[in-house]
């Protein structure tokens, strides 16, 4: 039976859910702005990957930061977010400084036994922009990165930066068509990016907003066996 656990890594608060086993695979859980490690915790009990194997959930907390769109408040974020144009001013800085702790997420896995290519990346909104930075920067061959709602940051210095490792990482987006947080277009240019850069995107859009429904976690719960079960 799964048991969650406080943890700590070098330089983040985590959940974890454990598995009665050893595990053979750890899914990394990014949320977005202004939530908690707690936020994923439902979808990852409703994921259902028994025929993978024994399978660790990492959920990290986001450091704390004043957010700029939201009057300066500090709140949980990977990153700031100068204003409403999210692919036009970004937090550069921001953004490498989580990267770097996501990396290091990454290699506690690593570390723990679990071999890079049955990690996955996966992140919601802010999450998912830190999915794609980190996972296609990652050294070493990931099981596959999974955005959900968000986008590409950074995408100027991609196609120079991004991994050879990682060229071939099954990649799935899932987004809401009536999403006015991240707009869907905005996923739409994202996909088109990744896909035009030569990434296998696998491609799904729902009719919420800016959530997750059973039919993306249906969706991604067979996207997840089938990847984790070629690692």
């Amino acid at each position: 039976m799964p048991r969650y656990a406080g943890a700590m890594s070098p330089a983040l608060d985590t959940l974890e859910l454990h598995p009665a086993g050893d595990p053979v695979a750890s899914v990394i859980i990014l949320h977005g702005l202004g939530a908690d490690g707690s936020d994923f915790l439902p979808v990852a009990r409703q994921l259902d990957l028994g025929p993978v194997g024994p399978v660790r959930y990492v959920l990290p907390y986001a450091p704390e930061r004043p957010v700029t769109i939201n009057g300066g408040y500090r709140m949980p974020a990977w990153y700031d977010i100068l204003g409403a144009g999210l692919d036009r001013a970004e937090d550069e800085a921001g953004l490498r400084e989580s990267q770097r702790l996501v990396q290091g997420l990454v290699d506690r896995e690593i570390g723990r036994g679990v071999a890079p290519s049955r990690i996955v990346l996966m992140g919601f909104s802010q999450g998912c922009a830190m999915t794609l930075l980190a996972g296609l920067r990652a050294p070493r061959r990931l099981g596959a990165l999974v955005g959900l709602s968000g986008y590409l940051p950074l995408v100027a210095t991609t196609a120079a930066e991004r991994s050879p490792a990682n060229a071939d990482v099954p990649i799935f987006l899932g987004h809401g068509r009536g999403d006015t947080v991240v707009p869907i277009g905005l996923a739409e240019v994202t996909r088109d990016t990744l896909r035009r850069l030569g990434h296998a995107v696998e491609w799904h859009e729902y009719p919420i907003e800016h959530s997750v429904n059973m039919d993306e976690i249906e969706d991604l719960q067979r996207f997840l066996a089938r990847v984790l079960a070629a690692g």
